[in-house]
């Protein structure tokens, strides 16, 4: 039974991973190389915690228990040394990640599997300098942003893995409430990634051509498809609608939307502009900075609802 866990990377998606890990019990070892980055992640989960406390998603009671199961680490070999399941979210650099690997094949135990949270690096790539058997014991682990909120996981089952430790990974992931896809071949963007993709290059095309405006565009989309897909996948939602409806609208659709194979020169626009998003105080929508604090936090705690809801529609 995998018990014993280790997060390499500390920043967004890391210091989230770690969280939910602790949330369910798990000892992890959260690592990096800077410290002050250490202690600001341990802050922000403390902050997170109380968030879903206040939504009454776990007790208040619940947290100092919780941040006790997290303990940074700076020295690589120390976090590793007895550890089951490790998993980098270091920066998406393939030579990094290589050496990476080759530096945990040696100091993990030969049970350690070994997981890169990466959406856009072939595995076979990132796992290059390890030992063969090792490579068994690899996979692509993919977290949606927030961790500890998102419950999805895209589990890499691209034939270097035996049956038996797949199943075991995903049973660890099932014990601590993430749904998990199993994913068979290794193309970029996994398959959320790429389902997002698709809505989003049609998204920025209605935008960029003037047909509706960015708020009118939203609530299409979270009143519409969105509305259907927090319940329901896309393939439910043809066998309901009837699979000759959605072929006769797809040969009427299909021709006249967006094609292009590369990012709207909407977004490049913005860019240029320096018009980045909430990051910037400006992108689609204006973020005046006084308030982008509430705004962040009304954005967690709608999916924090939407994950307490998720509970009565899982199958």
């Amino acid at each position: 039974m995998m018990k014993k866990i280790a997060v390499l990377g500390s920043g967004t998606m890391g210091h989230g991973i770690a969280e939910s890990f602790a949330m369910y019990g798990y000892e992890v070892n959260l690592y990096d190389t800077d410290a002050s980055r250490l202690e600001s992640a341990k802050s922000e989960i403390k902050a997170e915690l109380e968030l879903l406390a206040e939504e009454d998603f776990i007790t208040a009671q619940a947290i100092p228990g919780i941040l006790d199961n997290v303990h940074l680490c700076t020295d690589l070999k120390e976090t590793v040394a007895d550890r089951d399941f490790v998993i980098e979210a270091v920066p998406e650099i393939l030579e990094l990640k290589q050496n990476l690997f080759k530096q945990l094949d040696e100091l993990c135990p030969e049970h350690t599997v070994l997981a890169s949270n990466t959406s856009s690096l072939k595995l076979d790539l990132m796992m290059a300098l390890v030992s063969e058997k090792r490579r068994q014991r690899m996979m692509v682990c993919h977290w949606y942003n927030p961790g500890h909120l998102m419950p999805i996981v895209e589990l890499s089952c691209f034939g270097n893995m035996p049956a038996e430790i797949y199943e075991e990974v995903a049973q660890m992931f099932a014990a601590i409430k993430k749904q998990t896809v199993k994913v068979l071949k290794d193309v970029p963007g996994l398959v959320a990634n790429r389902i997002q993709q698709g809505v989003a290059r049609e998204v920025f095309s209605i935008i960029e051509q003037g047909i509706a405006a960015p708020e009118d565009v939203d609530k299409a989309l979270k009143f519409g498809p969105a509305f259907r897909y927090a319940t329901t996948g896309q393939l439910e939602v043809a066998d309901f609608g009837g699979i000759d409806i959605w072929c006769i609208v797809g040969d009427n659709l299909l021709k006249v939307i967006d094609n292009s194979q590369c990012a709207n020169p909407l977004l490049r626009k913005k860019m240029e502009e320096g018009k980045l998003g909430i990051k910037s105080g400006e992108g689609f929508y204006q973020y005046p900075e006084a308030e982008i604090p509430a705004i962040k936090k009304q954005f967690m705690k709608k999916l924090i609802h939407q994950l307490k809801a998720s509970d009565y529609y899982v199958s």
